[in-house]
């Protein structure tokens, strides 16, 4: 991809989660209007895996419904460990994990967006999260020390990124010898055709800018990781269809639970 063509994506993307970020209504898509795409709405939390209590115990405004999965079900974290979330926009999943790893461990949230930063650490002084961190970052480019961290999760961000081996590169870089990395994402099981995938909206939206199956475990092989098991979630094409009414993105897509392992065969 053409770095002009990398940059405008960039722009497309940081415009459509800033404006996500500063809505003043309470979730992704509250007041009616698109958060993702035009004509989606967020997607409900207790269809991506979500318990109750899951939803219920992070501030408002933390969950805006961006998610394609559950990938703190994925992790099975534990108590002490340190985490990264990428992209992790208001918080979350960094919320969430934050009571799973206890007072011993931390979590540290980077997100490119900055009123999503901003937004995230608000989150935080109103549920006095004190084992979190929120840093603005590229996942391409993490501002994370080398082998510093136990587990990456994310969720629905990657397929965002128009450099997914540097993003992989770079999650292997900052993971610990023995870390995993537990993603949800969108992966793309058909070619998409030109029309959309070349639409910066889609691309914005988690759909253009899916890769295959294929294609994301060679690049996570070649990263350097072990264990590489991707499971695609056929339900997903559900809720993967509202993004985008009228485009048949569900003919082409669906939600996947990624992981893999730093170095351990």
């Amino acid at each position: 991809m053409k770095i002009e063509k990398r940059a405008a994506l960039r722009d497309a993307i940081l415009k459509n989660y800033g404006s996500v970020a500063t809505s003043d209504s309470s979730g992704c898509c509250g007041s009616g209007s698109s958060c993702c795409s035009p004509g989606s709405s967020g997607t409900d939390g207790k269809v991506l895996g979500y318990s109750e209590e899951d939803l219920a115990s992070v501030p408002e405004g933390a969950n805006l419904g961006l998610g394609c999965g559950n990938p703190q079900a994925l992790a099975q974290l534990k108590p002490g460990e340190t985490v990264l979330d990428l992209g992790s926009g208001a918080g979350f999943d960094v919320f969430l994990a934050s009571k799973r790893i206890g007072s011993t461990g931390k979590v540290i949230g980077v997100d490119m967006t900055p009123e999503m930063v901003a937004k995230a650490r608000r989150n935080a002084e109103k549920g006095n999260y004190a084992n979190v961190e929120f840093r603005l970052g590229e996942i391409e480019n993490l501002p994370v020390e080398d082998d510093s961290i136990d587990v990456i999760i994310s969720n629905c961000v990657v397929n965002l990124s128009t450099d997914k081996p540097r993003v992989f590169a770079e999650a292997f870089r900052v993971l610990k010898p023995g870390g995993r990395l537990a993603i949800s994402d969108v992966v793309a099981t058909a070619d998409l055709p030109k029309a959309l995938k070349d639409d910066a909206r889609l691309h914005s939206a988690c759909i253009a800018g899916a890769s295959t199956i294929e294609d994301l475990e060679v690049m996570l092989q070649d990263a350097g990781f072990t264990k590489v098991r991707i499971e695609p979630k056929d339900s997903s094409k559900a809720f993967i269809r509202t993004w985008a009414p009228g485009s048949k993105v569900g003919d082409y897509h669906v939600s996947a639970a990624i992981s893999a392992i730093k170095g351990v065969i």
